[in-house]
């Protein structure tokens, strides 16, 4: 099954709801399992540098099946390969968060904006994600990124 729009949508909109909570100002974006981004929205008064922010984060994300903070070393994973030879960064900091459903990766979705603050935008990500209902990532990931010890 592919990640839709209107799914896509809805983690957004639970990510900036989540944020408002927070009372912190955001940028969220989604993508699919291969790293193209399927939505993105800036809140009002955001940094617009961390638009690339919260899409690298997602798309680091979606290819390695880890939360972003968690990956080290380059993501050349297949996927998500040819996003990033574009030129869409791959970020290695919290805020980004994988979306499975039955044990596939669907996609990934990263937020940015919250300064050193990284464990608020891990929450807006997840709180985005929750938004489809219960996950289920891989019992045994095969991934080729390794988490941080």
């Amino acid at each position: 099954m592919t990640l839709t729009l209107a799914e896509a949508n809805t983690i957004v909109a639970a990510a900036i709801a989540k944020a408002r909570q927070l009372n912190i100002i955001v940028n969220v974006a989604v993508c699919d399992n291969q790293g193209h981004l399927i939505a993105f929205n800036r809140m009002d008064r955001a940094f617009a540098e961390g638009d690339r922010f919260a899409i690298g984060k997602a798309v680091v994300s979606a290819g390695t099946g880890l939360p972003s903070g968690e990956v080290v070393g380059r993501v050349d994973h297949p996927p998500v390969a040819g996003v990033v030879a574009e030129g869409v960064p791959a970020l290695h900091v919290r805020g980004g968060l994988p979306i499975f459903r039955s044990g596939q990766i669907e996609g990934g979705c990263g937020v940015d904006g919250a300064p050193s603050h990284h464990e608020q935008e891990e929450a807006c990500a997840r709180a985005g994600i929750a938004s489809l209902g219960p996950q289920q990532p891989p019992s045994s990931p095969n991934f080729s990124a390794r988490r941080t010890p």
